[in-house]
C-alpha cells in the first residue's frame, strides 16, 4: 500500500477533515457499549470479559498517545495518519469476524490506533496557527468530540435492537473509510519532517518533561477533565442507586456535562484570540469548580436531588469545553517544534489519570456513603485545576511572557 503519491494535496486540511478524524475517535470509544449484553451471549463468555474491552482500550490508547507524536515529528502528520486509520480499518474488519472473546479483544485493542486522528488533528492546527487562535480552532474540532458521547450511545441501541451486535463496528468501519480518503484528498502535510532518527526523536520529551509550562498547561487539562473522568464512573450508580432513576432517565440526564461541553467548546472559539489562553483556561477551571462546590453544598444542606446533581454538571462541561482546548494550545506552544509529541504526552497524561479517577470513584460510592465521595473527588480535582494554571500563569510573568 503506497500513500506517498505525487497527488499530495499542498493545501492544509478543512475544518471538516479534522473534526471527522478527532470524532472517529470518540465514536469508537462508545458507541457499541449497549451491545456489551448479546456480545457476551454471542461469544459466550462473562459480562465482565467484555467489559475489559472499556479498559485495554483506554490503557492502549493512553500508550499509542505517547508512541504517536514522536512518530509524526519525525515522519510528518500525514503519512502516521494514514497508516493509523489503515490500520483502525483492518482491526475493526478483525473485531466484526472474530470467533471468540480472546481474539476480539485483541483486535479492540488494536483499534485503538484511532488515537492517531485526535492527537494529529490537534498537532496540525497548532501547526498552521499560533497559540491563542490554535486554541479557538482546537475548540471547533472538538466539538464534535462532545456531540458523539452523547448520541453514540444511543445510535448503538438502535443499531444493536434493528441490526446487532456487529452493526455498531460496521458503523465506525465505513466513517473510518470516508475519514480515511478525506483525509489522504485533502490533509496537506502541515510540518515538515524533524529529519531525526525515532531515538533522537524519543531523546526529545525531556525538553517536555522539564518545562514547567507544559506540566502546567498539562496538568490543568488532566485535573479539570479528571472531575468529568471521575463523574463518569461514579455517576451511573447515583442515578439509579440513590435516585432510582430508570436506565433511560439516567441516559437523559447523564449527558448534562457533554451539552455544556459543547457550549463551552464554542466560548474558546469564539473567544480565545480575544481573551487569552491562559485566562480561558483560569476561567474555565474556575466554572467547573462552581458547579461542583454548589452541589455539594446542596447535599450537605440535605438538599441535594438528582435534577442538582445532574443540572449542575453542565458547569462542570462548560469549563471543561473551555480549559482543554486552551491547555492544549498552550502545552503544544511551549515547544511548538515538539507540537505533535506534547499533543501526545498531555493527552495520555489527561487519559492515563482521567481513567484512575474513574476507577476511585465508581470504588468510593455506596448507599451509605451517598453522593459526597465523588463530590468531593471532583472538588478537589477541580481546585488542584486552579492550581495548576495558576502556576503556569505565575511562571510565564517571571520569565516577562
Amino acid at each position: 500500500m503506497q500513500f506517498s503519491s505525487g497527488a499530495v494535496p499542498r493545501t492544509p486540511p478543512t475544518l471538516a477533515t479534522l473534526v471527522l478524524l478527532s470524532g472517529l475517535s470518540a465514536l469508537s470509544m462508545n458507541l457499541f457499549l449497549p451491545s456489551l449484553p448479546n456480545m457476551a451471549l454471542y461469544f459466550e463468555t462473562d459480562y465482565k470479559v467484555m467489559q475489559l474491552s472499556i479498559a485495554l482500550y483506554l490503557l492502549i490508547n493512553a500508550i499509542l498517545q505517547i508512541v504517536i507524536g514522536p512518530l509524526a515529528d519525525k515522519a510528518g502528520r500525514r503519512p502516521v495518519l494514514l497508516w493509523g486509520l489503515a490500520l483502525f480499518l483492518l482491526a475493526t474488519l478483525g473485531c466484526i469476524y472474530a470467533p471468540n472473546a480472546e481474539i476480539f479483544l485483541v483486535f479492540r485493542m488494536c483499534q485503538a490506533v484511532v488515537v492517531v486522528g485526535m492527537v494529529l488533528s490537534r498537532a496540525a492546527v497548532r501547526d498552521m496557527y499560533d497559540q491563542d487562535q490554535a486554541a479557538s480552532m482546537i475548540g471547533y474540532v472538538t466539538m464534535g468530540m462532545a456531540v458523539v458521547p452523547m448520541i453514540g450511545p444511543a445510535i448503538g441501541g438502535i443499531l444493536e435492537e434493528t441490526l446487532g451486535w456487529k452493526a455498531n463496528f460496521w458503523l465506525p468501519f465505513a466513517i473510518g473509510a470516508l475519514t480515511l480518503f478525506l483525509t489522504f484528498t485533502d490533509f496537506g502535510e502541515t510540518a515538515a519532517k524533524s529529519g531525526k532518527s525515532l531515538v533522537q526523536q524519543f531523546k526529545e520529551y525531556p525538553e517536555l518533561l522539564t518545562s514547567p509550562r507544559f506540566w502546567g498547561y498539562s496538568l490543568a487539562c488532566a485535573f479539570s477533565s479528571g472531575a468529568f473522568f471521575a463523574y463518569l464512573g461514579g455517576a451511573p450508580f447515583i442515578g439509579t442507586e440513590l435516585f432510582g432513576l430508570s436506565a433511560a432517565q439516567v441516559g437523559i440526564y447523564f449527558g448534562a456535562p457533554a451539552v455544556g461541553y459543547f457550549a463551552g467548546n464554542f466560548i474558546s472559539g469564539r473567544y480565545s484570540v480575544r481573551i487569552g489562553v491562559n485566562r480561558m483556561v483560569l476561567w474555565g477551571s474556575l466554572l467547573n469548580a462552581f458547579g461542583v462546590a454548589l452541589s455539594a453544598l446542596l447535599f450537605l444542606a440535605g438538599s441535594g436531588t438528582a435534577l442538582s446533581f445532574f443540572g449542575l454538571m453542565t458547569f462542570v462541561g462548560v469549563g471543561n469545553g473551555m480549559v482543554i482546548p486552551n491547555a492544549t494550545s498552550g502545552a503544544l506552544s511551549v515547544r511548538p517544534h515538539l507540537a505533535a509529541t506534547a499533543s501526545g504526552l498531555s493527552g495520555a497524561i489527561m487519559l492515563g489519570g482521567g481513567a484512575g479517577l474513574s476507577a476511585l470513584a465508581g470504588a468510593l460510592l455506596t448507599h451509605e456513603t451517598g453522593a459526597m465521595p465523588l463530590l468531593w473527588l471532583m472538588l478537589t480535582t477541580a481546585l488542584l485545576a486552579i492550581c495548576a494554571i495558576a502556576a503556569v500563569i505565575r511562571r510565564e510573568r517571571q520569565l516577562g511572557l
